[in-house]
């Protein structure tokens, strides 16, 4: 058998349209072996199928309104002056849900974070703040005071100027505005003891500092975490990992992602005989070097994934064992020194090995999740599935 020379490969796999009802389990099925006959690549054992969470939400039906936002904001925190805090800046993300909120108070007393959001869509620079001799870890800014600052801001990529949007959000829903600015969590309590903390990966330390002064506040996870008159939910999630879908609904993330993947790596095996492992992936985890946004928007890379795809990387890097331990080796004797060392590293972790320094130390679903997210893209590629093949191989893998 000739020396197998690729290492891994991601391929988006062209799919139907899906809508709600569909069963997303066989037709996903369906389009990678579609896809492996017409491309002619072989299904093998540790191949990694992939699905974006939009598409499992869309089959589930897991849809709902901004009235249903509304009416689970007003039975929650009462209807009349709200603090909604540390959104991120985001048209697609946010700003419906912010719609569905608004609908549901009298006022709304909206707190941003400033320079930037959680994730790193920026209002600001931090040249802007320093010249204008502010300290953000303890300056509280009203609305007059940012625009005598700063003036007017577009963000970088999108062009939008986030605080007269969902300012004007906020009262095309019918509610009053009010917009500050502040980086800890207690100033919102001098405006209302109401909370809505919008925060998504720091929100569980959010909310305790509130609670601890004694506020009535709830983070986005507890909105729509069950039916509000039959709309969609997510027990885990609520409003988190939300996309827009129309002007007046929202894409919740889906629900019972753990029971879709194992028919699906099931399916597969009863199909091919091969054991693929399977996983739902939503956003990325990475950070755009220039516009310095952190992807993750959603509370979770992976929702729901098989049991092979636990864990971290226990990978050797081979350039420390090439300049190192085997530095006065060439050509062969040192291609069959590194074999050997891959092939004798230990089964358990390697962490504090000094071999694997520089290897990524970050879970497998979230490492996997970000190729996926790269790969499938969120325009009109058309391939919410993305199959990986030979990301658990190495260096000595089909020789």
């Amino acid at each position: 058998m000739s020396e197998r020379r690729v290492g891994t490969v991601s391929r988006g796999i062209r799919c139907p349209i899906f809508r709600e009802g569909d069963n997303l389990a066989e037709q996903v099925v369906e389009s990678v072996l579609a896809a492996s006959e017409s491309d002619d690549f072989e299904i093998r054992d540790r191949d990694i199928l992939c699905i974006t969470e939009s598409v499992v939400a869309r089959c589930q039906g897991n849809y709902a309104s901004i009235d249903d936002i509304a009416a689970d904001v007003k039975a929650k925190l009462g209807g009349e002056t709200i603090g909604i805090i540390w959104p991120i800046l985001s048209r697609n993300r946010f700003a419906i849900c912010l719609r569905g909120m608004a609908k549901g108070a009298k006022k709304v007393v909206l707190m941003l974070s400033y320079p930037s959001d959680e994730v790193g869509n920026a209002l600001l620079t931090m040249d802007q703040v320093d010249a204008a001799g502010v300290n953000p870890y303890s300056d509280v800014l009203s609305l007059e005071k940012y625009r005598e600052l700063f003036g007017e801001n577009k963000h970088q990529f999108t062009g939008v100027d986030y605080v007269s949007y969902y300012g004007e959000i906020i009262k095309e829903a019918g509610a009053e505005a009010e917009i500050i600015f502040a980086n800890h969590a207690e100033e919102i309590l001098n405006y209302t003891n109401n909370v809505i903390a919008c925060d998504i990966h720091t929100r569980a330390r959010t909310k305790r500092i509130l609670r601890t002064k004694g506020a009535n506040v709830i983070g986005m996870d507890e909105i729509l975490n069950a039916p509000v008159n039959g709309s969609g939910y997510n027990e885990a999630y609520g409003l988190l990992g939300t996309n827009k879908s129309t002007e007046d609904t929202v894409k919740l993330f889906p629900r019972d992602c753990q029971p879709l993947v194992n028919e699906i790596q099931a399916m597969m095996k009863e199909k091919t005989g091969k054991t693929v492992e399977v996983m739902v992936y939503g956003d990325g985890a990475f950070k755009d070097p220039v516009g310095k946004i952190w992807e993750l928007a959603d509370p979770v890379v992976s929702p729901g994934y098989t049991a092979g795809l636990e864990g971290t990387p226990n990978e050797l890097k081979l350039k420390y064992l090439a300049d190192n331990d085997y530095s006065t080796l060439t050509g062969e004797e040192l291609r069959e020194a590194i074999t050997k060392a891959i092939e004798e590293k230990p089964q358990e972790s390697l962490v504090g090995n000094m071999a694997s320094e520089g290897t990524t130390p970050r879970r497998l679903t979230d490492l996997i999740g970000s190729l996926c997210d790269l790969t499938s893209g969120s325009g009109d590629k058309g391939t919410p599935v993305v199959y990986i093949q030979g990301y658990f191989d190495n260096y000595t893998t089909g020789k």
